[in-house]
């Protein structure tokens, strides 16, 4: 049975980045015990939809149950071209930086161009449901600084990226989610953090 996995790359540094080497070695030993097809997808290299104009027209006038015009329809059909990919995998391989302590600006662009009703979530009278469901996803983050107890960036003010990004989980219907953090990535101590955040993103895929 084949594992696709939806690699979101998010770190504009591409397979120099600490976040894409982690992720590298998760897929590569996923690899050694079952068949992966890989599809990756760089905002940084993907000609993103604005949330705005026939876009944002389609979106209220689906939420008002109103039909779309011609170039709503086009717009909307874009956005569930890009989701699509979303469906498709059985993982969500998520690698990032922590920026500004949240994600890089590209990756929110992309979650807010596909979190749509009747594109990743519904919703009725009896609440929101989330549409991913059945998939499980893995985030690797990577931290220049230290984020633990004692630090002058607690996590629990700074490490925003990871709960942003497991609230985007929860609210799409994931909830089986693997986390693996490299921190103080940068300095004496980053060779040292990658090989933790690689040995622990090995294990992982030996045990998926």
């Amino acid at each position: 049975m084949v594992e696709h996995v939806l690699h979101i790359a998010a770190s504009p540094r591409g397979e120099r980045s600490v976040s894409a080497q982690i992720a590298s070695a998760f897929l590569s030993a996923l690899a050694e015990r079952k068949a992966v097809e890989i599809d990756r997808l760089d905002p940084w290299d993907c000609d993103l939809p604005e949330v705005d104009g026939d876009l944002l027209a389609a979106k209220y006038a689906g939420l008002a149950g109103e039909p779309l015009t011609p170039g709503q329809a086009a717009a909307w059909d874009r956005i569930r071209k890009l989701a699509d990919r979303f469906h498709r995998a059985d993982t969500l391989l998520f690698s990032l930086p922590l920026w500004n302590f949240s994600i890089p600006y590209k990756l929110k662009h992309l979650i807010d161009a596909i979190s749509h009703k009747d594109i990743l979530f519904t919703f009725d009278e009896r609440g929101l449901s989330g549409m991913l469901g059945r998939h499980r996803a893995v985030a690797i983050y990577a931290r220049g600084l230290g984020y633990g107890p004692g630090s002058q960036t607690p996590e629990a003010e700074f490490g925003l990226e990871k709960r942003y990004l497991e609230t985007w989980f929860r609210f799409v219907g994931i909830e089986t989610v693997d986390s693996i953090v490299a921190e103080q990535t940068m300095g004496a101590s980053g060779a040292e953090s990658l090989a933790q955040a690689t040995a622990q993103a090995v294990e992982l895929a030996r045990r998926y």
